[in-house]
């Protein structure tokens, strides 16, 4: 077993999120360890950072922690910090944040502020909560993480989580973001693209399927640019399964909505691709490995209009070698009692993976091989 939850960094992490909707898992827990079983073959990692990480030019890995830009020249076992924003007090990242280095070396990072976090009141006999802000903000640094511009905001509307961000081969940087509507209560994804480096955004059409209840409707999606030229986006539900949607124009327009075959618990995943041509997908299965079964959460139009799975004891992974069109059989590479979830994924090498989580903090190095 590996004991990768830090006491202090999960109090610090109730501080701010006790009364959020998408920390619904009994909250005491997090003030315990999240003890971790690893599959045989990885090779747990519990004092690296939590990505997301991208690779520099010069050789660097770069990610965020907090408020500061986190940079390592010596493949992760020594960090320099800088200072994102120049005035502390205006912005505050929360941990479901994007970051990439563009192929011209500009970073760029999109996040929710918290500080601007308000009117959280999920009102249960109107199903909503009517005034809810938490905005959307892009920021990017033109100097390798050392300096960073002022945030440019994208929108006001509650974002729940951004969750990805890519590159497509014309250049064109898109990342995931999500949007609450109301009455009744729900959320929908919207992506943002830019062509010009960050310096403008443009928003793509609202994927807005409904719902009724703080955890319904589409979110938390991730994206990847396809071998034909399209990206595919993959949204978590309520309903046991991943949706998909396809942009034909560098993320602008999102169309062929629809429910996929992969079974999944009402939990987010990454969809990568590996230097090998590969897709991975890192998730939580629907259901424990064996089983057929899983208590359900909500419903009654409070957490969704359904009852939903969310399983989160379990992380697994799955490969595909022709774009999403067939999957190997998951692997299980963490288990735990509480909660794997979130996960982040960077091929450090050819390969050679680093999976981080935030909940659970499940840290480990993955090669590539050793589940073809």
């Amino acid at each position: 077993m590996i004991y990768g939850t830090k006491i202090l960094a999960l109090i610090f992490t109730a501080s701010l999120f006790l009364d959020d909707p998408f920390l619904l898992l009994d909250w005491i827990e997090i003030f315990h360890t999240n003890p971790i079983s690893y599959h045989e073959k990885l090779e747990p990692m519990p004092d690296m950072k939590m990505g997301p990480f991208v690779r520099m030019s010069d050789g660097s890995i770069v990610t965020v922690m907090e408020n500061e830009c986190v940079i390592s020249k010596d493949e992760g076992e020594t960090w320099e910090s800088h200072p994102i924003f120049k005035y502390e007090n205006a912005y505050e990242i929360r941990p479901e944040r994007a970051l990439i280095c563009t192929k011209e070396g500009t970073l760029i990072l999109a996040f929710a502020n918290n500080i601007e976090r308000k009117n959280w009141d999920w009102q249960e006999d109107i199903h909503d909560a009517p005034d809810a802000v938490l905005p959307t903000y892009a920021v990017r640094s033109l100097d390798g993480g050392i300096t960073w511009e002022a945030p440019r905001k994208l929108h006001d509307d509650w974002t729940g989580a951004i969750r990805d961000i890519v590159q497509t081969e014309n250049g064109t940087v898109i990342f995931t973001s999500m949007m609450m509507r109301h009455n009744p209560g729900h959320h929908t994804v919207v992506t943002y693209a830019t062509s010009d480096e960050g310096e403008t955004w443009k928003r793509s059409n609202v994927i807005d399927y409904g719902g009724v209840g703080h955890h319904s409707g589409l979110i938390e999606a991730t994206i990847e640019p396809l071998q034909d030229g399209r990206v595919w986006m993959l949204m978590r539900s309520a309903w046991g399964v991943f949706w998909e949607a396809y942009s034909e124009d560098e993320g602008i327009t999102w169309k062929n909505i629809a429910a996929t075959d992969i079974k999944a618990s009402t939990a987010p995943g990454l969809l990568k691709r590996l230097s090998s041509g590969r897709l991975i997908l890192v998730y939580n299965q629907l259901y424990p490995e064996g089983e057929t079964t899983y208590r359900l959460s909500g419903g009654k139009g409070q957490w969704a209009e359904v009852p939903a799975v969310n399983h989160r004891k379990e992380l697994s992974i799955r490969f595909s070698e022709d774009d999403g069109k067939s999957w190997t059989d998951p692997i299980v590479v963490g288990r735990t009692e509480k909660d794997i979830s979130y996960p982040y994924l960077f091929e450090v090498s050819s390969g050679e993976l680093w999976v981080t989580t935030w909940r659970g903090e499940f840290k480990a190095k993955i090669l590539e091989i050793d589940f073809i």
